[in-house]
């Protein structure tokens, strides 16, 4: 007897095709960030002490490890492995910080609080859901 395969896009639930939807949304934001990062570390963007040589030494610890981060947490999320969304949550939480609770060194942004929380969010509901569905297929049907 042949099995049918599990990848196959119409063998899989609404909720696992809005899961993969929500990583790779996240996982070109990510790029996007980083790729913003690596700009202002490079002096390509257009500001005040915008190079970096010129930045303060938090901005210069904040845009090296968020350079770093975001790209890292882009590829493990496109791949949807499990390690994406651990390095995604570190490079969000701390942009998250330097954005809110560290405001007086950056800047005040809680526009980037409330996006990250409702990713959060968003990654949550769906893993319940996600676990909720293999539940049910997993008890013996009578």
């Amino acid at each position: 007897m042949i099995e049918k395969p599990t990848h196959l896009p119409f063998d899989s639930t609404l909720a696992q095709t809005g899961f993969v939807w929500l990583l790779r949304l996240v996982s070109i934001y990510c790029l996007v960030a980083g790729v913003g990062y690596w700009v202002q570390i490079m002096g390509y963007y257009e500001g005040l002490l915008w190079r970096f040589d010129l930045m303060p030494w938090q901005w210069k610890v904040a845009s090296v490890s968020l350079a770093m981060l975001f790209p890292v947490a882009s590829t493990g999320l496109w791949m949807m492995v499990s390690w994406g969304p651990v390095i995604w949550f570190v490079a969000a939480a701390g942009e998250t910080l330097m954005f809110t609770v560290f405001w007086e060194y950056f800047y005040y942004k809680p526009a980037i609080a409330v996006i990250h929380c409702s990713v959060a969010v968003l990654y949550i509901a769906f893993r319940i859901v996600l676990f909720l569905q293999k539940r049910q297929q997993a008890k013996p049907q009578r």
